[in-house]
C-alpha cells in the first residue's frame, strides 16, 4: 500500500460518528428514492464498467443500481452505523461489493486501481473537498471517471429561502451538511450531464 494511503489503524483512530444523522438518514434516503432519487442514481451509474470505488457509500443505496459490466465495487464509509447497513445491502447487490471503513480524504486504497470513482450525496459533509477529490484522482487509473450526484442550492427563490432557513437547524442532524450550499466538484472542464434542482448528476474524466 502506498505511503499516501491510510492504514486500517489510521482509519479507526479517526472514526466518524454521527449518531443522530445515521438514524435519520435511512428514512430520508427512502423518502428521496420514492420522489426521484432513484432516477438520479440510475443516470449517474449508467455505462459504468470495470472496478469502482464508491466514496461515502452511506447505507449502500447505489449498490442495486450498478450495471453488470461492473466487476467490483469497493465502497468506503466512515460512519459505523451506516457502514453496517451498507454491508447488509452489499449482500443483495447484483455485482461484487466490498465495504471498507475509511475517510474520503485518506482512502485506504492503492494508487491507480479503479476505473470509476462515485460520490453520491456525500461531498456536502466533507470538510476538505479538494483533498477528497485529490484522493479520488490518486486511486483512479489514467482516463478514469468521477461520477457524482450532489444537491445544489435551488434556483427557485422561494425554495432557496427555505434552504437558508433550514441550514443552521439541519447541520447537526444532517451530519454537517450545509443544505443551502452550492455543493459540486464541477470545474469549467467538468461536463455536466444533467442538472435538476436541488440535485446534480455529472461525470468527469481524469484524462
Amino acid at each position: 500500500m502506498p505511503a499516501s494511503a491510510a492504514t486500517e489503524e489510521d482509519v479507526m483512530a479517526k472514526a466518524v460518528s454521527h449518531p443522530i444523522f445515521s438514524r435519520l438518514y435511512p428514512r430520508i434516503a427512502a423518502f428521496a428514492d420514492a420522489h426521484g432519487s432513484i432516477e438520479h442514481r440510475q443516470e449517474m451509474l449508467a455505462g459504468v464498467r470495470g472496478r469502482v470505488v464508491e466514496i461515502g457509500a452511506g447505507t449502500g443505496s447505489n449498490f442495486r443500481h450498478y450495471p453488470p459490466e461492473v466487476t467490483q465495487v469497493v465502497a468506503v464509509e466512515p460512519e459505523p452505523r451506516l457502514r453496517a447497513l451498507a454491508e447488509k445491502a452489499a449482500t443483495e447487490a447484483p455485482v461484487p461489493v466490498e465495504v471498507l471503513a475509511g475517510l474520503a480524504e485518506e482512502l485506504p486504497l492503492e494508487d491507480d486501481g479503479f476505473d470509476v470513482a462515485v460520490c453520491s450525496l456525500v461531498l456536502c459533509t466533507i470538510a476538505d473537498v479538494p483533498g477528497a477529490l485529490a484522493e479520488a484522482r490518486r486511486v483512479l487509473k489514467s482516463g478514469g471517471e468521477l461520477r457524482f450526484y450532489e444537491h445544489v442550492r435551488s434556483e427557485r427563490p422561494g425554495f432557496r429561502r427555505v434552504q437558508k432557513v433550514l441550514a443552521p437547524l439541519w447541520r447537526l442532524p444532517g451530519g454537517g451538511c450545509p443544505v443551502a450550499a452550492a455543493t459540486s466538484p464541477a470545474t469549467p472542464n467538468t461536463p455536466s450531464r444533467r442538472r435538476a434542482s436541488p440535485s446534480r448528476t455529472s461525470a468527469a474524466s481524469t484524462s
